[in-house]
């Protein structure tokens, strides 16, 4: 019998499964999944269980790579140095024209990621350090987005391996996209960060204009989460009293709800996690929220290669 945290965890990943209809499972997360059901049930997954798990990125994927992402060290940047981005300025404005604009870039983004392979982001300050792993995740996820279009795949997700396979190698780790964000940005503790990292997808937030710096990370991450929610990640649909989300918050929603515990394993109901976000909303929409109290639905997401770059204001 389930029971417990165990349970809660499990069947909340399960529901997840059941709702996604792109994911597909690699092999590792199918045993994965197996081998946790086994734990925590003492039986092994039926038939229709294993149609589930097969039938239905992956959700499971995530709680896989944040368990996996725990052997990584924590972040403890105690420094005061700082680190200079700007090469990755016209690798974004590039990228305002398309995924296509990417593969003249190849180059650069190969440098600039050689670039911070020198660093150790431990010297740096708190915010240089959180600004340097957001920066090294969308260069990389960048890169894949690039990668996907000239094997001629429509979707990042084609790619095999492509958010677990290693991507840069920092202080001494060998780091995948997934270990990055899992076991790097997340262990920061602001859900913000959900607002500023892409995926080479249609429905993922929108690039910044700029690279991130520890200067202004602050003020960056706010307007991204403002951004975020006001261009589609939240939608009002006041005749139906419904307020539709991004799917990314299904997925991460629970980090705007306990970000001391992040990258938290525990779900959170839609009602919690849209009034966590209520706070970045416009004016209309946050009063909208509270008075109107509406049931809250997740989008569909768009897993379609893309990139779009926000314009400078």
């Amino acid at each position: 019998m389930v029971s417990g945290w165990n349970g809660v965890v499990l069947s909340h990943w399960l529901l997840v499964i059941r709702s996604e209809p792109e994911t597909r499972l690699s092999a590792s997360d199918f045993f994965f999944l197996t081998g946790y059901w086994l734990l925590v049930t003492g039986t092994f997954p039926g038939r229709r269980s294993v149609v589930v798990l097969m039938a239905g990125p992956n959700p499971i994927s995530v709680l896989w790579s944040i368990l996996k992402a725990r052997r990584l060290a924590a972040p403890r940047p105690h420094g005061s140095g700082r680190f200079e981005h700007s090469s990755l300025d016209p690798i974004l404005a590039a990228a305002a024209e398309g995924v296509e604009a990417l593969q003249p870039q190849a180059d650069a983004l190969r440098a600039y990621l050689d670039t911070l392979a020198t660093v150790d982001p431990d010297d740096l300050h708190r915010d240089e350090a959180l600004a340097f792993w957001i920066n090294l995740y969308n260069a990389a996820a960048l890169d894949l987005a690039r990668r996907a279009l000239v094997e001629g795949h429509d979707s990042v997700l084609r790619i095999g391996d492509g958010f677990n396979a290693p991507v840069a190698t920092i202080a001494g780790e060998e780091l995948s996209l997934e270990g990055i964000e899992h076991g790097k940005i997340r262990r920061f503790g602001d859900p913000r960060i959900h607002a500023a990292l892409v995926c080479g997808s249609v429905s993922c937030p929108t690039l910044r204009f700029e690279a991130f710096s520890g200067e202004l990370l602050d003020k960056q991450l706010d307007d991204q989460m403002r951004h975020f929610l006001a261009a589609g990640a939240f939608v009002a649909d006041r005749t139906a009293g419904v307020a539709h989300l991004s799917r990314v918050f299904r997925w991460y929603g629970a980090d705007l709800v306990r970000p001391s515990r992040m990258p938290t394993l525990l779900p959170s109901s839609k009602r919690r996690i849209a009034a966590a976000a209520a706070k970045w909303l416009t004016t209309d929409d946050a009063e909208w929220f509270d008075t109107a109290r509406p049931a809250v639905k997740f989008q569909k997401y768009d897993w379609g290669l893309g990139c779009a770059v926000r314009r400078r204001e």
